[in-house]
């Protein structure tokens, strides 16, 4: 008779179980203190839920809900969801989530809310696991996986049904696959998770661009091609039907791209006084965002001028660069830079692990401590 032994304490509970408990905690306080309306989970708001065409300049102060209400519009009806929408090209270019969401519900208006959470939860949990074993093949702990699963513009996308859980829950996966040399499927999931959020696409350039310095041009230009080709063609489908292309810097009342340097910081002084600038910009995004990018590119920098830029340098390198760009109207959403921010997130957690920054790994779970801020917001 075969003797079944006990498994080892850390394959019974893992950082995804604790990913996971922690959600169905957390959306079950959510349901409990919305009467169990799961509308609760796409935050619908006054100013658009009347499909009139509103942009969001003129919304009434506490009316205008949050993003997730714009994936439920659009999986809610797809052919009428621009008059619902604040800024409908730039909204409908993430399509996978609402895509998604429209074919579990199976077109239930009741049953969508639903079917994006058990997308994004599943995203989320799941990209912890790979992420997990990323870690344990870079000889670390597992347990640095937290520093993506709970980081704040991730784990509330599940609440708040935003696309960033199951964009880079893709984009792990793609490069799960991309260790194992399985560039095709990578290719396919990287396609996939820019269809979900335009951001996903600094990663697909990551794995060509590793792929380019290993000089392996035969499966460099098939990975651009099928990673980026499905996004510029639905880029071209928006513009015969909308008159616009997607990509853009963001939605109602969002500004552009900064030309100096994390400029998007200094300008909450201006904008919105000392106060101000010292709680959300000292405070909160210069040690959560600034800091982690300069870092990012200061190391990989200096990989590029040794030579040793491998992939996750390259995934750094691209997550890092763009951080001094971002727009101000998302420096000055805290929440908006957390969603903003889960490529760089993943790009120091990978990156520290595998170069042995111990230190970078460990300033890496004060991320965490963000998810505080946020739910209490």
């Amino acid at each position: 008779m075969i003797k079944l032994r006990a498994l080892p304490p850390y394959t019974q509970f893992r950082p995804w179980t604790v990913v996971l408990l922690l959600s169905l905690i957390y959306l079950s306080a959510i349901l409990a203190a919305n009467d169990a309306d799961p509308l609760a989970f796409v935050t619908l708001g006054e100013c658009f839920s009347a499909c009139a065409g509103a942009d969001g300049t003129d919304c009434a102060e506490g009316t205008e809900g949050y993003d997730g209400q714009f994936a439920y519009y659009i999986a809610r009806d797809p052919a009428a969801s621009p008059d619902c929408l604040d800024a409908p090209a730039y909204r409908l270019q993430r399509i996978l989530l609402p895509a998604l969401g429209r074919v579990l519900s199976l077109g239930h208006p009741s049953l969508i809310p639903w079917a994006f959470v058990l997308i994004n939860l599943i995203a989320l949990v799941s990209s912890t696991a790979l992420l997990e074993d990323l870690l344990v093949q870079a000889r670390v702990s597992r347990w640095y996986a937290l520093s993506y699963g709970l980081f704040p513009g991730v784990f509330m996308a599940v609440r708040l049904s935003t696309n960033e859980a199951l964009a880079y829950g893709l984009v792990i996966g793609a490069l799960w696959l991309a260790v194992r040399e399985r560039l095709r499927a990578a290719a396919v999931l990287l396609a996939l998770a820019a269809l979900a959020k335009e951001t996903a696409l600094l990663c697909a350039a990551a794995v060509v661009l590793h792929l380019l310095i290993q000089r392996r041009w035969r499966s460099a230009i098939p990975l651009a091609l099928i990673s980026a080709a499905p996004f510029f063609a639905w880029q071209i489908a928006l513009i015969v039907w909308l008159g616009t292309p997607g990509v853009g810097s963001g939605g109602a009342l969002a500004t552009p791209f900064e030309i100096i340097p994390y400029a998007g910081i200094w300008r909450i002084a201006t904008e919105g006084g000392l106060l101000v600038f010292l709680v959300l910009g000292v405070l909160l995004a210069l040690p959560a965002a600034a800091l982690p990018s300069m870092w990012g590119l200061w190391r990989t920098i200096r990989d590029w001028q040794t030579g040793h830029c491998d992939l996750p340098a390259c995934l750094l390198l691209f997550n890092a660069a763009i951080m001094p760009f971002v727009p101000f109207s998302t420096y000055r959403e805290f929440l908006g830079l957390l969603r903003f921010m889960p490529g760089l997130v993943l790009a120091v957690v990978w990156y520290a692990a595998v170069h042995r920054q111990r230190r970078a790994l460990l300033y890496s779970t004060l991320w965490i401590a963000l998810i505080a801020f946020v739910v209490a917001g």
